[in-house]
């Protein structure tokens, strides 16, 4: 006597999914919840209600789309196998559906050659991922998929990437009149039976019996071998007109005529014919995939590079990488940029922040998603309008070394699912995604960024790979994780796959295009600051002055050295020498900032390797001497000077008419106009104004003045529960087996029938696991039942499937085929045997 997957001995038979649960050891189940983390939501209490969970669609779906190619082939194998849900199916079946048989076959023209000896050294391991993720279970010599496995790779399911194969004959016969399965045996050349199951049965061996079915194939026409073709490799279905009906052998006239009244073709609707699986499987040589890969594609390298020659290129970027991301966030604590009622930042910000970093907009776009994802940046929650701005994390960046700056960046980007590269592409409904907006979110981002740098490690120190010798390994390793097409009919793995190499070598993950020291280290877990440190070119605290007003940086600056050249002058050229000039409105901006022209002088003087050459020692003067002669203030705003003749001058120039300046006193002029618009319109007309408190003090301007509260980083989208670790793994464990024991301890007696007895009572998942069994092992179950009205009934019944909450089976007490809700179901109960 064997014990079935509720606790409750029974008739001896094959083993359940629970029997197998039970069987394992503690490691193996502990590594089943590892793999497959959403069965511990919560953490099932019994190995019953963990078996019922396994057969959920949503769990076996996603556990599907972290398989490789070739096991998802075996399992695609599987379900389209002859005898898989019943009786299973052997190892060698499968073997043979991947590879072809070894003899006795003819291999198609069109199939792809196998390596028979590669496929027979991979299948053990596929068939091992297979049962550690529980999609399988059973001995070698009855493998059984489990339900929700077997039904979204069933060939009719039409899952990506799948066999092609169409339904079995006795699928697409379900429903066929006895007298027309009588008229296709005699048109096959076979004698009449006595019922339709046989009938079935009997084309089914003809159609799987090599010589027959090739004796009668060599009869057909070539037109209709022809069609045959077209369908083999799929889809298998094709359109005729009128497909169902009864065309006799002596009546056909063209070549479907002639299909049809054998049953190599079946009609599946009013205008349409399939090709049932054992004639495709015997037209293919037996093979279910025209190519079976039991290994990931070869990776060459499209180019080569000399390592240090990498190393050199990658920490020159990372360079830059770090200088641009301070630059962007000094910028904005500057001028911090209103983030938009949806969120994210608008266009003519993205533009204006692009050209001040002298680049294009899409590489804009990732340096501001760099520095949003590394916690740097973050909108401040002001009560009247959000503003993008630097966070307090961003001055504990600064006083980092540059290898340790980039080092964060660099754990940012990896980790992060927020994708640059959509930006300004359309949503759903045709707008254009906002740079830091909340519709940049890809669950497939991480893993992308990280298999692809991942295949460029794999290759020789220098080795470069573009996107079209990268995916064919990506898309075998991970299949059905290519997400949506897109509007382009690129898939998401494709964009992200492009995204990524062009992020990497902005960021200076990689060199000219191949994997840095670095990143080497930083993808193997280590810290990548000390390998990066010494290929970083040595700061420089010295610049060279020219007469012209522009100062030359030949390398890389002190931080604080380049924080105050970039106040007091503006970056003309960048590249291997920076260039910066000095203008009157530089200048400005420096004393605006609490500087004197005395600590301007000064500090130029000690950093510049030639003097303060006369022009811009007359520059500095002349600004400082005109700034801060004028004051605005807030009334709506005012101007205050003390200089009477001044302020009639500025009243009288046109140009200050949009301001509508009226004179309060000698030295106060009023106007019709914010303070900051006062100061741009000044400004713009060649004067130095200085803006004044409510107290009537000078307002100094700072590079730090506006941060945010303190922010965390966004923390990337879940794909799927987190992977649980070893203290979770053994206490959810411990808690399964301790409620297994529980359940199992007292064992029922079985039922001797429904006659004159009480109705059964079962536990919920001890209910829907016997009833889960009893469709996979086509057992007759009795079951209690209460209706609509709340009449108690008792059922005897043969479960067809389990789906949605609804058990469908034949009711033996109505003699028809019904439908049971599961929460109606009191118990169930085996029958006695007669």
């Amino acid at each position: 006597m064997t014990t079935e997957s509720n606790g409750r001995p029974g008739r001896a038979r094959a083993r359940t999914l629970a029997d197998e649960l039970r069987a394992s050891g503690d490691e193996q189940l502990a590594t089943l919840l590892r793999l497959r983390p959403d069965l511990l939501n919560p953490v099932p209490t019994d190995l019953t209600q963990l078996s019922a969970r396994l057969s959920g669609r949503a769990s076996a779906l996603r556990a599907l789309e972290r398989l490789d190619a070739f096991t998802l082939q075996v399992a695609e194998a599987l379900a389209a196998a002859p005898g898989e849900s019943s009786t299973g199916c052997p190892d060698t079946v499968v073997r043979d559906l991947l590879a072809g048989p070894a003899r006795g076959a003819k291999p198609h023209p069109d199939a792809e050659p196998v390596d028979r000896s590669a496929v027979l050294a991979a299948l053990p391991g596929a068939l091992a991922a297979l049962r550690e993720r529980a999609l399988l279970w059973g001995p070698d010599g009855a493998l059984h998929l489990v339900i929700a496995v077997r039904e979204a790779l069933a060939p009719t399911a039409g899952a990506p990437g799948g066999t092609g194969l169409g339904p079995t004959l006795s699928e697409a016969t379900l429903g066929m009149s006895p007298a027309r399965l009588q008229q296709l045996l005699q048109g096959a050349g076979l004698p009449g039976t006595p019922d339709p199951v046989t009938a079935v049965a009997a084309l089914t061996d003809l159609l799987t019996d090599r010589k027959r079915c090739a004796a009668l194939l060599a009869e057909a026409p070539p037109a209709a071998l022809g069609v045959l073709e077209k369908l083999v490799w799929g889809p298998p279905t094709g359109t005729v007109p009128d497909a169902g009906r009864p065309v006799t052998a002596e009546q056909a006239r063209s070549p479907i005529e002639w299909l049809l009244a054998r049953g190599l073709l079946l009609p599946s609707g009013p205008g349409s014919v399939v090709l049932p699986r054992e004639l495709a499987l015997h037209l293919r040589g037996g093979r279910s995939h025209r190519s079976v890969r039991p290994g990931p594609p070869p990776l060459v390298p499209t180019a080569e590079r000399d390592p240090q020659a990498v190393d050199g290129a990658a920490a020159g970027q990372a360079h830059t990488a770090v200088r641009t991301v301070e630059e962007l966030l000094e910028l904005w604590g500057l001028q911090p940029p209103p983030a938009l009622r949806a969120g994210g930042l608008g266009v003519r910000d993205l533009k204006r922040t692009a050209t001040a970093l002298d680049c294009t907009e899409p590489q804009a776009a990732f340096w501001l998603e760099l520095a949003y994802g590394a916690g740097l940046m973050a909108p401040d929650g002001g009560d009247t309008g959000e503003l993008w701005a630097p966070t307090p994390a961003y001055d504990q960046w600064l006083q980092l070394p540059v290898a340790e700056r980039w080092a964060v960046l660099a754990r940012g980007w990896l980790a992060a699912t927020r994708v640059a590269g959509l930006v300004g592409t359309v949503d759903g409904k045709g707008k254009p995604r906002a740079p830091l907006g909340p519709e940049l979110d890809r669950v497939l981002a991480p893993a992308t960024r990280r298999a692809v740098l991942s295949l460029l490690a794999d290759l020789p120190p220098g080795g470069v790979a573009d996107a079209e010798a990268l995916l064919p390994v990506q898309r075998w390793y991970r299949p059905l994780r290519g997400g949506a097409l897109g509007p382009d009919g690129r898939d998401l793995r494709t964009q992200l796959t492009g995204f990524t190499l062009a992020e990497a070598e902005q960021l200076g993950i990689t060199g000219r295009g191949a994997l840095g020291s670095a990143a080497r280290a930083l993808l193997a877990g280590r810290d990548p600051a000390p390998v990066l440190a010494p290929l970083l070119p040595e700061p420089l605290d010295r610049v060279i002055l020219q007469p012209d007003l522009t100062a030359i940086a030949p390398g890389p600056l002190l931080t604080p050295l380049a924080q105050v050249l970039a106040l007091c002058a503006e970056i003309e050229s960048k590249g291997g020498a920076t260039v910066y000039r000095f203008t009157a409105e530089s200048v400005r901006r420096a004393l605006d900032a609490g500087r004197t022209a005395a600590e301007l002088h000064s500090f130029l003087e000690q950093h510049s390797r030639t003097g303060v050459p006369q022009p811009l020692a007359y520059l500095i003067d002349d600004v400082a001497r005109r700034h801060g002669v004028l004051r605005v203030g807030a009334a709506c705003a005012y101007l205050r000077c003390d200089d009477p003749a001044l302020l009639a001058e500025v009243q009288a120039d046109r140009r200050t008419a949009e301001l509508r300046l009226r004179l309060l006193a000698p030295t106060v002029l009023a106007a019709q106009a914010a303070p900051d618009t006062v100061l741009t319109v000044l400004r713009s007309m060649g004067y130095a104004p200085a803006a004044e408190s409510a107290e009537g003090d000078l307002v100094i301007t700072r590079p730090d003045s506006h941060r945010t509260p303190p922010r965390t980083a966004p923390a990337p989208v879940a794909d799927g529960p987190a992977v649980p670790d070893d203290v979770l793994l053994a206490a959810a464990v411990k808690a399964i087996r301790a409620g297994d024991h529980a359940a199992t301890a007292h064992r029922r007696e079985t039922v001797p029938g429904p006659a004159g007895a009480q109705l059964p009572r079962t536990a919920a998942a001890d209910t829907l696991a016997a009833l889960q069994t009893a469709v996979l092992l086509g057992e007759r179950m009795w079951i209690g039942y209460i209706n609509a009205e709340g009449l108690a009934t008792q059922r005897v019944i043969d479960p067809v499937k389990v789906e949605g909450g609804y058990v469908t089976a034949f009711d033996h007490q109505a003699d028809k085929l019904a439908t049971f809700a599961l929460h109606r179901i009191t118990g169930v109960a085996e029958l006695a045997d007669d």
